[in-house]
């Protein structure tokens, strides 16, 4: 008999529904070597593709379509049962993944649905045993993945509509059709179960992304365990939380959604912003995340490269959404747009991998990225020839147009760094001025 796979992430819980005193014990805020290299590998890639891919997919009305309109389990059931994407193509997507200079991806392994996109065995409500498709492709991504060198993350809900355990209800998810009951620590289990299978089943993951715990604020979701046994069964893996709120112990990057950190124009994340964990930006292509056969509000190529480099400005990553379709293809208006982020990523790379933040504060002409012996000056909305910036305690040797090698002259004195900038094309995305430095303290030159 084969013993199910679930067995083994189960037989690190103890009986009080955790993991073991010796994880439970560990000081998850303190945070060992190979986990803070795991962070700066993460923040040196800048750019990566975010997947949400389930079951709604084919109804194409997003990924909310069971609580927007509404659904209950049964009916939802039915759909995931002929779920059957036969166009889907791993390799494909890692390959458009990696021509757009994507670093990572992000999939929805599971959604608030509580469908689960890969094979488990804490459940039979997964595409292997549920739906007509029967594989798994998380496994063919994490393959495809490794082999193009592409690190992969696993977005993982803590919400769940279809769980009957999921009790008490949260704000979302009263219409599904579940009886009002169930077992909160049982519903825990399940999920630290999953996240086993995650992190045992698929080889080295870059991390988890989880989501939903804003639908239960006040709820006990036993982060502590949860968080440390996802560090002992991979100590490098990253736990980036969608929680809208601070960080908290245990966690490794800090995410904003729909906003650029501590903008928070979209009304539900945070103002703050850590000074210690790296940061993320998660943006859609059109308006939604799941695929959506109506939204049509596709951003231009011009928007998604400016947020981008706006992103590495604020010093966060770009996650940068896709909503395959239902059969398991790309959508071309995302292919076509991330192509084209690929080919300005092929001049202008240099100025977003590996930068920090710059030494100006992001203006509404633009941005400043840096690395140790470099400033990047990204001029995004600016007319006229001269540029005034800020003063900068380093020392400037050199400035030449990134796209061409063009030499732009300058002035820097104790106030204020003057650059000329040349004539250059009207519809240029972003005019990149490289900036050499050394030293500190320099006055006029």
């Amino acid at each position: 008999m084969r013993v199910p796979r679930f067995v083994w992430g189960l037989a690190l819980l103890a009986a009080t529904g955790g993991p073991p005193d010796r994880l439970r014990a560990q000081a998850i805020d303190d945070v060992p070597a190979l986990r803070l290299e795991a962070r700066e590998t993460y923040r040196a890639n800048r750019f990566g593709m975010f997947i949400h891919w389930g079951v709604y997919s084919q109804l194409g009305s997003g990924e909310w379509i069971m609580q927007n309109r509404p659904l209950n389990v049964g009916e939802y059931e039915w759909l995931a049962s002929d779920f059957d994407p036969v166009d889907f193509d791993a390799r494909a997507w890692v390959d458009v993944a990696k021509r757009a200079g994507m670093k990572h991806i992000t999939i929805t392994a599971r959604h608030h649905d509580g469908f689960s996109m890969f094979d488990t065995d804490a459940s039979d409500y997964d595409i292997v045993d549920w739906a007509r498709y029967g594989r798994d492709p998380m496994a063919e991504l994490a393959e495809a993945a490794r082999e193009a060198g592409i690190q992969l993350y696993f977005y993982y809900s803590q919400l769940d509509w279809h769980h009957p355990d999921y009790y008490p209800r949260g704000n979302t998810g009263h219409s599904t059709g579940r009886p009002d009951e169930g077992d909160w620590d049982a519903y825990l289990d399940f999920m630290d179960a999953q996240l086993t299978e995650l992190l045992t089943n698929y080889g080295p993951i870059g991390g988890i992304w989880f989501d939903g715990m804003w639908d239960k604020p006040d709820a006990e979701w036993r982060l502590r365990d949860t968080y440390a046994l996802i560090h002992e069964l991979q100590p490098a893996a990253l736990i980036i939380p969608n929680h809208h709120g601070d960080p908290l112990p245990g966690e490794d990057v800090q995410t904003f959604e729909q906003d650029l950190p501590g903008s928070n124009s979209a009304g539900w994340n945070t103002a703050s912003i850590s000074d210690r964990l790296p940061l993320e930006t998660s943006l859609t292509m059109n308006g939604s995340w799941g695929f959506n056969i109506t939204d049509r509000r596709w951003k231009s190529v011009r928007e998604l490269v400016h947020y981008l480099v706006r992103a590495a400005g604020a010093d966060a990553n770009l996650l940068l959404n896709v909503g395959p379709r239902p059969d398991g293809t790309l959508q071309p208006e995302a292919v076509e747009r991330l192509l084209a982020m690929g080919a300005w990523l092929d001049v202008h790379g240099e100025s977003i991998y590996g930068t920090r933040g710059g030494p100006i504060a992001p203006r509404p002409w633009g941005v400043t990225t840096q690395t140790e012996d470099r400033v990047y000056v990204h001029v995004l909305e600016w007319a006229d020839r001269a540029l005034s910036l800020p003063a900068i305690d380093r020392c400037i040797s050199g400035a030449t147009m990134m796209d061409g090698g063009v030499r732009v002259p300058f002035v820097q004195d104790d106030t204020a760094v003057t650059l000329t900038l040349p004539e250059g094309p009207g519809d240029a995305f972003d005019r990149v001025v490289v900036l050499e430095t050394s030293g500190t303290g320099c006055g006029s030159r």
